[in-house]
């Protein structure tokens, strides 16, 4: 797909993705990066969904900054940021196929992860920051997919729902800055800057006015049944790439 239909297909899936990451505090990359791989290339799709969840985060983050919790976000962002570059390392010298795979088995296992909500004692308190975070910083730089960490620490943390929300924010702020200073921003055109804004924008407002009144458990099926069928779609499409 090219032209302006791979331009208004990279807008609504921001858009969608925009949408769930103000909802839920996370899900803009489990939703989008599958897609934005196949519509503009792995590499160029994790980028813009770091630079459109970090935008959406901050927006987020306007209303519910004064709920974040200041010691745990220290030992993430810290342990993120030490990781970033090994992630930027990767996504850089992979093929196109390979990076399609990876980021095709990174989401998929993410999901299963994330629904089998894994408990160990290594990811509570200040050292299960620590390893959520750098396994994070490495994977939202390499794969754009930095969320399910981050949701596996706060699980085993017992984060309420409203807890998690503006950390997860705060958190998916600062590290997809350090992806995006590590990276660099994607190359699209005017026309794909302007769609992908426009996603963000009405993504932030939908995801403002929908957070809360959509049921957890139903939203939470939704975004990750789609991130399950993205992230097959995108393996087997690197795998017929080899």
């Amino acid at each position: 797909m090219g032209g302006w239909a791979a331009e208004v297909g990279l807008g609504v899936v921001v858009l969608l993705g925009s949408t769930v990451q103000r909802m839920a505090g996370m899900g803009l990359a489990l939703v989008a990066v599958p897609v934005l791989a196949l519509l503009i290339g792995p590499a160029e799709g994790v980028a813009l969904a770091n630079c459109a969840s970090g935008v959406v985060s901050l927006i987020g983050l306007a209303g519910s900054w004064r709920e974040v919790r200041p010691r745990a976000m220290v030992a993430l962002v810290l342990a993120a940021g030490a990781t970033v570059p090994a992630g930027a390392w990767v996504a850089d010298r992979l093929s196109a196929p390979a990076l399609l795979i990876g980021v095709g088995l990174v989401v998929t296992g993410a999901v299963v992860v994330v629904l089998a909500g894994a408990r160990a004692a290594a990811l509570r308190g200040t050292g299960g920051a620590v390893v959520a975070g750098a396994a994070s910083g490495f994977l939202n730089t390499a794969a754009g997919i930095g969320g399910p960490p981050l949701s596996l620490y706060a699980v085993n943390a017992g984060w309420t729902v409203r807890e998690f929300l503006p950390n997860a924010l705060c958190y998916g702020f600062l590290v997809n800055v350090l992806s995006v200073s590590a990276k660099g921003l994607p190359h699209l055109t005017p026309a794909g800057w302007s769609f992908a804004a426009v996603g963000i924008a009405g993504g932030a407002l939908a995801g403002a006015a929908l957070a809360g009144r959509v049921p957890e458990r139903w939203a939470r099926r939704v975004v990750l049944g789609i991130a399950m069928a993205g992230g097959l779609s995108t393996l087997t499409k690197g795998l017929l790439g080899l």
